[in-house]
């Protein structure tokens, strides 16, 4: 493998080399015609050779070792049986980026959290800083506010994480909810039931859903009460226990409905908030938001953490968090 140079930035130049001793891994570690490594050598600035199973990296001091320490830790990740696909490729790179914090990161610069959810589908584990805080929030406290941006893995953790639970037996039933507010349209009426009309909205969270669990599984414990998806408006007058409860786009609520929905805490439950404060699509805006409300008031409490994630948390296509971006610069 050999390509054009890739120019590094300035500063003395440095050379490494890395041997890897399992040949046959290579192919999944440089990617479909080299794709992983192209994309090391134009995010990092450095020049990448590739001869039998060792990989010679080429550029300043710091890019080299950057570089090797990516090279390493989507390593392991394979050897763990990890898929590594580009967004796998950015997060590493995105983890490796950053210090080492409190022993969230090995001593190894993008080596592997110690922290993962296991589904009956996929063992998932964090993909940046700020998702490793969240996982262990998910575990150490009743009462957790997710905020950030689209894309950054607050819904998805959170229903792994219930899952998690409910197949453990942590927890005897998933309730999953969310506000039935149009993202800036008016779609007008809706034909069909109760579930037929409200399942439009719902849509995120069945998509969650069928990624941790078989889809015969998500339709059974559907059918038995197991897993409820139902909106806002449907919690009232109860007492939910024994039961992990996720609130997707909780932006979209009123301080009178947050109040609502989180005065429902029973016995043995965990209850999840999750949005976007800056992407409020009722009357009112940022101002009207019971997410925003709720923060204001509750943090600081014992048993409740508030988890925030930015746009370098963005784990979609890497596109996503530059278009995040854009917008957020705009309005502010």
């Amino acid at each position: 493998m050999s390509r054009k140079p890739v120019p590094a930035q300035s500063g003395e130049r440095s050379r490494a080399e890395v041997t890897f001793d399992r040949p046959e891994l290579l192919p999944q570690l440089f990617g479909e015609y080299d794709t992983n490594l192209v994309a090391l050598e134009n995010r990092l600035g450095v020049y990448i050779t590739a001869r039998g199973n060792r990989v010679q990296v080429e550029g300043t001091a710091e890019q080299v070792a950057l570089a090797r320490d990516v090279l390493n830790g989507l390593h392991t990740r394979i050897l763990q049986g990890q898929d590594i696909d580009p967004g796998m490729v950015d997060a590493v790179i995105a983890l490796a980026a950053q210090p080492t914090l409190d022993g969230i990161i090995s001593a190894e610069r993008g080596g592997i959290p110690p922290i993962m959810i296991r589904t009956r589908k996929k063992t998932i584990v964090p993909r940046t800083i700020a998702q490793t805080h969240y996982m262990r929030d998910l575990i150490a406290n009743d009462v957790i506010f997710a905020l950030g941006p689209a894309g950054t893995g607050k819904t998805y953790l959170a229903v792994a994480q219930a899952v998690s639970q409910l197949i453990t037996g942590s927890v005897q039933r998933l309730i999953l909810s969310r506000p039935a507010v149009e993202a800036g349209e008016k779609l007008g009426f809706l034909p069909g039931d109760m579930k037929e009309k409200v399942d439009p909205y719902l849509r995120p969270l069945y998509d969650a859903l069928h990624d941790c669990l078989p889809a015969e599984q998500v339709e059974r414990r559907i059918a038995s009460g197991e897993i409820e998806i139902a909106p806002i408006a449907f919690m009232r007058g109860r007492t939910l226990a024994d039961a992990f409860i996720i609130l997707d786009e909780a932006q979209n609520t009123t301080p009178m409905q947050m109040k609502m929905f989180l005065t429902r805490f029973g016995e043995g439950s965990r209850m999840v908030v999750c949005g976007d404060p800056k992407q409020v699509d009722i009357p009112g805006g940022v101002a009207a938001s019971g997410l925003n409300d709720a923060v204001a008031r509750l943090e600081g409490i014992e048993r409740i953490a508030v988890s925030r994630f930015s746009t370098a948390d963005v784990v979609r296509h890497p596109i996503v968090g530059r278009i995040v971006e854009a917008y957020e610069g705009s309005d502010a």
